[in-house]
């Protein structure tokens, strides 16, 4: 059994949960796991000296929650995808099925550099700030933004993660974010296909 992990991420809005999402009804054998399902329980998320509560740091998720989560798909695919009913009936069975892929989604996948080692691929979704503050505005929260909050820590705090993301590792597709849902869905899918039949070649 052949694995390949794609790891899906970006700035806040970015479109990562719908590219994710798409990719995996096109890959055959493929789950997605998401970062945003392991925020620690809001009463414990660290505030700064703004009175702003620091979702935008990787201390205020449970990274070892999702590094067993990661780990358990690694040690079996199969098994994995049986026990949480994750074969999805829209699946092409273009591709024979000995090519399993795990799709990572999330804000700083490539901050954590124990998960981040254990990518094939890495793609960014970016957007300008304005059009990332438009989008933030129109989506609700829970809690919800209190006034201040993209300017004062969302996007300082991207800017930062940014860097550091770049610090840790070069091997990056960075995507335009403002693209059609169908334009990046075919970019990446095409690559991430072409991906799958390497492996399949190699013994």
């Amino acid at each position: 059994m052949k694995t390949l992990i794609v790891g899906v991420g970006g700035m806040t809005n970015g479109g990562k949960s719908t590219l994710s999402k798409s990719l995996q009804q096109q890959i055959p054998n493929s789950c997605i796991i998401a970062q945003d399902t392991y925020f620690k329980d809001d009463a414990v998320v660290p505030v700064d000296s703004n009175g702003f509560k620091l979702y935008d740091v990787l201390d205020a998720l449970r990274m070892d929650t999702m590094m067993n989560e990661v780990d358990s798909w690694r040690r079996d695919p199969e098994s994995f995808l049986r026990q949480r009913d994750l074969n999805s009936e829209h699946q092409t069975p273009s591709v024979d099925k000995d090519v399993c892929v795990l799709i990572v989604e999330g804000f700083l996948i490539f901050n954590h550099r124990p998960l981040n080692e254990l990518f094939d691929k890495r793609y960014f979704l970016e957007i300008p700030y304005d059009v990332c503050k438009l989008r933030r505005s129109s989506r609700v929260y829970k809690p919800p933004d209190p006034p201040g909050y993209f300017d004062g820590h969302v996007w300082p705090m991207y800017l930062k993660n940014r860097q550091e993301m770049e610090s840790v590792t070069s091997d990056i597709v960075f995507l335009d974010g403002q693209m059609s849902k169908e334009e990046l869905l075919a970019a990446v899918c095409r690559d991430v296909i072409h991906e799958i039949e390497r492996l399949r070649e190699t013994d």
